[in-house]
C-alpha cells in the first residue's frame, strides 16, 4: 500500500504588524560626522540695539512720509504743483471784470473796473495771429488773454470775476472754442478767479434776422 506522507512543520502565524516608527540604527561613520559638526563653532548674531534707540527709529519714518509744505508767494504760477499752498487775498486787493465775447469768428478779452466804465486791459484774437481763420482757436485766445492778464497786473490788479458771451440773439448761443482757453489762460497767469457767468442775450421771443423778407442775395 501507498502510505500519504503528512507534512509535520507547525504552520506560521502571522504577528500584527504596529504603526510605531521604525529606528533605524547609523552607520559607525555617522556618529565621528555629527560628533565633528557640533565641535564647529557658528557666527555669532549682531547684538541687538538699545531699547532707547528703538522709538527714535521708528520716528523717523513718520517724519519722511509728512514734508514741509513750502509757502510761496501769491500769483506765482505753476500753483497746482504738490507742496504749494495758496495764500489768501489781502483785504485791500484791487478786483476787476473780464468780460470774453467768444464766436467761431473772434474772442474779444475786455478787463474793466467792477463798474465797467473803465477799461484797464484789452486783447484780442485778432491781434494775436495772422490768418483769420485761426482768430476764434484756443491758442489766439489763450494769448490774447495773457496779453489782457500781464496788462491788468501792472495796473495793481489781483483778482477778477469773469462774465462769458456768445453772440446771441439770433446768432449762436453757445461761446466758441476759445472761451474755456481765455478763462484758462487768466487762471494760470496768476489771477485770482472769483465767479464765472454766462451773459449771453437770449431773447424771450425771437430776434429778426437781418436780410430782408426775400433772404440774403448771394
Amino acid at each position: 500500500m501507498i502510505s500519504m506522507a503528512t507534512d509535520t512543520t507547525p504552520a506560521k502565524t502571522e504577528k500584527p504588524r504596529s504603526h510605531a516608527p521604525t529606528r533605524h540604527t547609523a552607520p559607525a561613520g555617522h556618529a565621528n560626522t555629527l560628533a565633528s559638526a557640533a565641535n564647529v563653532e557658528l557666527p555669532k548674531p549682531a547684538p541687538k540695539p538699545a531699547a532707547a534707540e528703538a522709538p527714535a527709529a521708528a520716528a523717523a519714518p513718520q517724519e519722511a512720509a509728512a514734508p514741509h509744505r513750502e509757502q510761496r508767494p501769491f500769483g506765482r504760477p505753476g500753483f497746482s504743483r504738490p507742496g504749494f499752498v495758496r495764500q489768501p487775498l489781502p483785504p485791500d486787493a484791487k478786483w476787476g471784470i473780464a468780460h470774453i465775447y467768444s464766436s467761431k469768428n473772434d474772442t474779444i478779452i475786455t478787463i474793466t473796473d467792477l463798474s465797467g466804465a473803465e477799461t484797464i486791459a484789452i486783447g484780442s484774437g485778432g491781434m494775436v495771429v495772422k490768418n483769420d481763420r485761426e482768430e476764434g482757436g484756443p491758442y489766439a485766445a489763450m494769448q490774447a488773454a495773457i496779453r489782457a492778464a500781464d496788462k491788468a497786473k501792472e495796473r495793481g490788479l489781483l483778482a477778477i470775476h469773469v462774465r462769458v458771451r456768445a453772440p446771441g440773439g439770433h446768432g449762436s448761443k453757445t461761446p466758441g472754442s476759445g472761451a474755456q482757453a481765455a478763462i484758462r489762460a487768466l487762471s494760470r497767469s496768476g489771477l485770482k478767479i472769483g465767479k464765472i457767468e454766462d451773459v449771453t442775450p437770449l431773447p424771450t421771443d425771437t430776434t429778426k434776422r437781418p436780410g430782408g423778407k426775400r433772404g440774403r442775395r448771394v
